[in-house]
């Protein structure tokens, strides 16, 4: 469970999200985060919040924005809602960190996603744009259906396809969350806490 004051690192995106308000604090009203796109980074690929909208409010830097057909690049003080339903993605377009709150209303269950994709990334379980492998990927999506869908295919053949690689997926031991498995250390090895 996330709580107010955590960080994430997404390493491969190049993301860190602060979270300033988060689902317990507002009932599940909104999430609210801090992010910090380190110059090259993105978010992992275009999508879709079917019954949330994001709203984000650029605080430093050069943010780009595709949100349905208009991309766009917003600067410090310019504020970009996404309504539920939009494609959308946005990725760091200036030379130096971009930062900006995001707020995603209402909450759903997008703190354990973003645990899960972040998890993952950090722990070298996905390819070089932040996505796990499609059996993996299935599982989340399927548990995480009313937070993201993939765009450009219609919502039912998504689900059907979701449905059969969810499937497959539980079967291999794919969970729609991820925990970093912390082994124990060797007997008389030195063990560095952080």
């Amino acid at each position: 469970m996330i709580r107010t004051g955590e960080i994430l690192t997404n390493p491969v995106s190049g993301e860190t999200l602060i979270f300033r308000t988060t689902a317990a604090d507002t009932d599940g009203e909104l999430v609210e985060v801090e992010c910090i796109v380190a110059p090259g980074g993105a978010v992992a690929g275009a999508h879709v919040h079917p019954m949330q909208e994001e709203r984000f409010e650029v605080l430093e830097g050069q943010v780009g924005f595709r949100a349905g057909r208009a991309t766009m690049v917003a600067a410090p003080g310019d504020v970009v809602v996404v309504p539920a339903g939009t494609v959308h993605r946005f990725w760091n377009a200036g030379e130096s960190d971009a930062r900006f709150l995001c707020q995603v209303r209402p909450a759903l269950e997008f703190e354990a996603l973003i645990e899960t994709m972040f998890g993952l990334a950090r722990d070298g379980k996905t390819n070089r744009k932040g996505m796990p492998n499609p059996l993996r990927m299935a599982v989340i999506a399927y548990a995480h259906r009313r937070d993201v869908r993939a765009p450009y295919v219609p919502a039912v053949v998504q689900s059907a396809g979701l449905v059969v690689g969810a499937t497959i997926g539980r079967a291999l031991g794919y969970s729609s969350s991820y925990e970093q498995v912390v082994r124990p250390a060797r007997r008389g090895a030195t063990v560095q806490v952080s």
